[in-house]
Order: C-alpha cells, then sequence, then structure tokens
C-alpha cells in the first residue's frame, strides 16, 4: 500500500521536479554567457 503510494505521488511529482531542474539549467547557461561584473575596487587600482 505505501509503495503504491510512492509510486503515485512520484509520478505525479515528475513533471513538477523536470520543470525545476530545467530552470535551473537555464540559469547556469544563462550566467555562463554573461560576463562576470568587475568589481568596484579592481577597477580603482586599474584606473590609477
Amino acid at each position: 500500500m505505501a509503495a503504491d503510494a510512492a509510486i503515485f505521488v512520484s509520478k505525479r511529482l515528475q513533471r513538477a521536479a523536470f520543470a525545476v531542474l530545467c530552470i535551473i539549467m537555464a540559469q547556469f547557461a544563462l550566467a555562463s554567457c554573461q560576463p562576470e561584473p568587475t568589481p568596484m575596487a579592481a577597477r580603482q587600482a586599474l584606473g590609477q
């Protein structure tokens, strides 16, 4: 009985878990495309 309930819940949560995983992977992909901002201290040191 408990195994049947666990399988039922896992089947219902598969789409939600897949959607969350896709969103996380998209965030990593977008973050890797954009250059990291340079800290202000480094900009001042280079400007002097």
